[in-house]
């Protein structure tokens, strides 16, 4: 009987940590461009590595991952503790593709994608966003106006081709769709808001202050 409940009990804690966590990341020349008019080169980098240093804690403190990656073409600040799979350059979307059918050849069966300009991303909306994907397959995180995505949940055997940029939202679900996957689409604070414009910008800066006078 100990025998038995102990599987059982390595079973459960299995099924909580079994997700892996893949980080996307641009070359470091072509980190948010948008910017430029705002930041100079030095401080758009900066920038850069504080959100992907904030979404690499966030997901190494979920308790539904047990593997944190990174796609980028190169490794830069990336801790050398966390592997990385190299971005042939050729575009985000083809690496991520190429990065989640490596994983799935690996044995990994749930896969989450989160960019890494989402800078107050929490382990609890991680948490929440793999589990949405396990009732039906796939999760999807919206941006703030329900157009892009901001994260994406996968528990599937399947292919699945990224469209992450312009309408990726809808061309997602009809990605979902088409792999035969019923997709939650989640709305959360830290998955909504990523930084992409000097709007954004100011945003974050009035947030980071907020926190240190607090």
């Amino acid at each position: 009987m100990a025998s038995r409940m102990s599987g059982e009990r390595r079973s459960r804690l299995g099924k909580r940590h079994s997700a892996c966590a893949l980080i996307a990341v641009k070359q470091r020349e072509h980190c948010k461009t948008r910017l430029a008019r705002a930041l100079e080169p030095s401080s758009r980098l900066q920038l850069v590595r504080s959100m992907l240093a904030a979404v690499l804690s966030a997901a190494g403190s979920a308790s539904t991952v047990h593997r944190v990656m990174v796609v980028r073409p190169e490794r830069d600040t990336v801790p050398l503790r966390v592997p990385v799979l190299v971005d042939t350059g050729e575009s985000l979307n083809d690496a991520l593709t190429q990065a989640y059918d490596e994983l799935r050849e690996r044995g990994e069966r749930e896969i989450v994608i989160l960019p890494a300009d989402l800078p107050t991303i929490t382990p609890d909306e991680i948490d929440a966003l793999v589990r949405a994907a396990r009732s039906g397959g796939c999760a999807m995180a919206s941006d703030e106006a329900r157009v892009g995505t901001n994260a994406l949940s996968l528990v599937s055997d399947q292919p699945f081709c990224f469209k992450f940029g312009a309408d990726s939202l809808r061309l997602h679900l009809q990605e979902a769709d088409r792999a035969g996957l019923n997709a939650r689409v989640l709305s959360l604070p830290g998955l909504e808001f990523d930084v992409d414009s000097p709007a954004d910008l100011n945003r974050l800066e009035r947030q980071w202050l907020t926190r240190r006078r607090a």
